[in-house]
């Protein structure tokens, strides 16, 4: 017996979308949205204050008195400061010789670390000591450590091995004032250098390592051929974030130094603090903070051109 089916359609309305349906279906009105809050921190923590910054570069404001627009008058003056001139040489001579410093013995402790050796998770977290602890703290250790009456060192040197008769004066002087803040950023910086580059050696394949044995390759030639391009894009990031915290540091400085002897340890950026809270000129303060800008903005711009290589794991350039 043949069975009867109905083929007949049932018609269903279709509801109409809302336009907030709609809105919500759009794809750039979600990303608009979800980058709303981060958009909103970012005007908050950074905007607003590089742009009030900016303004008050170009005031006379100082503390407790709203000061008035005078244009490029605090750059103007600044250019014939003698001890401005001289925070912008000795920044650049820190930053340079400290990174150089922090490059080349992070990057022999990060391949000591990539090899298969006692202790070596101990020893990986040892190395984050000096990156972890607070930088005041640490500057404070160190500004002990150079202290001219209690300095462990002096002791040593005079008081046990009696190698001298007299005690070091670490800071009393420019030049060995300078050098001693830089060992100090030498020594808080190279746990994150040789961290990095450690992170950047565990990605490289061992089979590179095995072709090139097995081609006879010396271990100069392996590091060369092999692992510095393929660390060149971890290298340069590396490098130019720890410009950028070179460059602006100041809990360091000001922690041991202060500026001094004689202004002549003063960074950008301690001078900025110096002549903007204690010296009361926060115009002042605030034209030597945004020079900064274009030292850090060429630092960026480094970063990103050695990001952009597209072929670092061949060891190739870009396509």
């Amino acid at each position: 017996m043949d069975a009867t089916v109905d083929t007949r359609l049932r018609f269903v309305p279709q509801r109409r979308e809302t336009w907030l349906a709609r809105l919500f279906d759009s794809k750039a009105f979600l990303v608009t949205l979800c980058m709303l809050p981060t958009a909103g921190l970012l005007i908050v923590f950074l905007t607003y204050p590089l742009g009030l910054g900016l303004w008050l570069s170009l005031t006379d404001t100082t503390i407790g008195q709203r000061g008035s627009y005078i244009g490029l008058e605090n750059f103007q003056s600044l250019m014939d400061d003698p001890v401005f001139w001289n925070a912008v040489w000795y920044t650049v001579f820190y930053t340079a010789v400290a990174t150089a410093g922090k490059f080349l013995l992070g990057l022999w402790l990060a391949l000591l670390l990539n090899h298969h050796i006692p202790l070596k998770a101990f020893l990986r977290a040892i190395v984050l000591l000096p990156w972890i602890v607070p930088t005041v703290l640490s500057a404070i250790a160190w500004w002990w450590i150079y202290d001219p009456q209690f300095s462990i060192i002096s002791y040593v040197v005079v008081d046990v091995l009696h190698l001298r008769d007299h005690y070091f004066d670490f800071l009393g002087s420019p030049w060995p004032a300078r050098w001693s803040l830089i060992v100090a950023n030498i020594w808080r910086g190279i746990p994150f250098v040789a961290i990095t580059l450690l992170a950047g050696l565990q990605t490289i394949s061992p089979s590179l390592y095995e072709a090139a044995l097995l081609d006879g390759a010396s271990s100069w030639q392996k590091f060369r051929r092999i692992t510095v391009p393929l660390l060149m894009p971890i290298l340069s990031v590396a490098l130019t974030l720890s410009v950028l915290f070179t460059f602006s540091d100041f809990q360091l400085v000001y922690a041991i130094t202060r500026g001094g002897p004689f202004n002549s340890t003063h960074l950008m950026a301690t001078l900025a603090f110096q002549r903007a809270i204690p010296g009361s000129q926060l115009g002042e303060g605030a034209a030597i903070a945004v020079a900064m800008i274009p030292f850090l903005v060429v630092a960026t711009l480094l970063c990103f051109f050695g990001v952009g290589r597209r072929k670092w794991q061949q060891g190739g350039g870009n396509d």
